[in-house]
């Protein structure tokens, strides 16, 4: 499991469970349940790489980021952690 402490957003964190580069289970904390829940199904036993293409960069009102966009930037940041080991 992995926690990333979000930024910017409704939701507090993201908890996901990440195997071989897929993403096996997302839980937002907190945000608008309907919007994290329907990300939640959209994107769980999907390959990360493809998951940062979709959602990276998408804005919410004029906050620079969004829920979607921070799911992207915990997956890089997973990325770069989990290859430089």
């Amino acid at each position: 499991m992995y926690r990333y402490y979000t930024k910017g957003v409704c939701s507090k964190s993201i908890i996901m469970d990440i195997d071989e580069n897929i993403l096996k289970d997302v839980v937002f904390e907190g945000g608008c349940s309907g919007n994290t829940i329907g990300i939640k199904h959209l994107v769980e036993g999907k390959d990360i790489d493809e998951i940062i293409e979709l959602l990276e960069d998408i804005p919410c009102k004029n906050r620079g980021t969004s829920c979607p966009d921070q799911l992207a930037k915990a997956l890089r940041i997973y990325k770069e952690y989990a290859y430089n080991k």
